[in-house]
């Protein structure tokens, strides 16, 4: 569902979404879905099922790991195997083991069951949209607990809550511009504070495809880019990676 980058291993490592089948006498209630690796330059390296239905990873620069967040990670949608906030265990080359340590259980904290939070590393907190509205739960990573909340200006931004991605935002680490949020009916990324303040938009290409997938996921912000999925290209789909500040590094 998002896009990490690890720059050590100069990887980037895209998590696929999708929930698991019924369980039965032959078969455990594991989701089938793949986490995919790439060198810098986007060449394919190899595809792992990892055992989760994901809806975020992340390189966490504080623990220095490689990190899932699962769909219902708040137990809105009732409890299921394998849900929470896991590790995910790599070689010393960085490829993915098919292994991982959970990290924390579920966390009604987080709100939605469908929400693919971000992770900021310079605050050690986790951002949370919530569907069909202007409101991102702010958590504690090391704690858990909720911290608050940011509702964003969109009267100022002049959006409404369902022109945007209705799951994710992302958390940059820029100074002022802390959060942005994809803006789908209008083809531009929108900035806002880290209090929800609007900041500015940064235009996509005209002739971008966005479709209606993309209010719900295919995103991910990770190396200074904003990741916006077009599942219609390429064998897995191709994410595209856009600069969306001045300021990014």
């Amino acid at each position: 569902m998002t896009v990490a980058f690890i720059p050590g291993q100069k990887k980037y490592y895209i998590a696929d979404g999708g929930l698991a089948p019924l369980g039965s006498e032959t078969e455990a209630p594991i989701s089938k879905s793949l986490i995919h690796t790439y060198d810098q330059s986007g060449k394919y390296l190899s595809s792992t099922q990892a055992g989760f239905d994901n809806r975020s990873i992340f390189y966490n620069e504080l623990t220095y790991q490689l990190t899932t967040i699962t769909y219902n990670i708040s137990s809105e949608a009732g409890f299921a195997p394998n849900t929470g906030i896991f590790s995910l265990d790599l070689d010393p080359q960085g490829n993915l083991k098919g292994t991982s340590k959970e990290v924390s259980n579920f966390n009604p904290a987080f709100g939605d069951s469908a929400t693919m939070p971000s992770f900021d590393s310079k605050t050690n907190r986790y951002f949370a949209k919530q569907k069909r509205s202007d409101k991102v739960i702010i958590i504690d990573a090391s704690e858990g607990n909720k911290l608050g909340e940011i509702h964003l200006d969109l009267k100022s931004a002049s959006v409404a809550f369902d022109d945007l991605s209705d799951n994710f935002i992302a958390s940059t680490g820029i100074d002022g511009e802390e959060l942005a949020i994809l803006d789908v009916d209008h083809k531009a990324i929108l900035i806002f504070n880290a209090k929800g303040g609007y900041v500015g938009k940064s235009a996509l290409p005209k002739d971008i495809k966005l479709r209606a997938q993309n209010h719900y996921n295919g995103l991910g912000y990770t190396n200074n880019l904003f990741f916006i999925y077009n599942e219609s290209e390429g064998e897995f789909g191709t994410y595209y990676g856009f600069k969306i500040s001045s300021k990014s590094k």
